[in-house]
């Protein structure tokens, strides 16, 4: 089980902690941002290959800026592929 902290930027949450094995999500959490959807999200990426996750959120914004939570979801998610290598 590979686990990452990410530094979010640009996003109302601050940090997602991310947990990932052989290639698939097991558990994220966000501190901050909107809870709700969050934990939507959350619970809907569990069990997701890294790559379907990149394919699904990667480049939504959210009110006018260049990312939003997804979008950084998708940033760690990468972070994670890099440290499973």
């Amino acid at each position: 089980m590979t686990k990452i902290v990410y530094k979010t930027r640009g996003t109302c949450s601050q940090f997602i902690e991310l947990e990932g094995e052989n290639g698939r999500i097991a558990k994220v959490t966000f501190y901050g941002g909107c809870d709700g959807n969050l934990q939507g999200i959350s619970k809907l990426v569990a069990g997701m290959r890294y790559e379907d996750v990149i394919e699904k959120l990667n480049g939504i914004s959210c009110n006018g800026k260049p990312t939003s939570c997804p979008d950084q979801l998708c940033r760690a998610v990468e972070q994670l592929m890099q440290e499973e290598r």
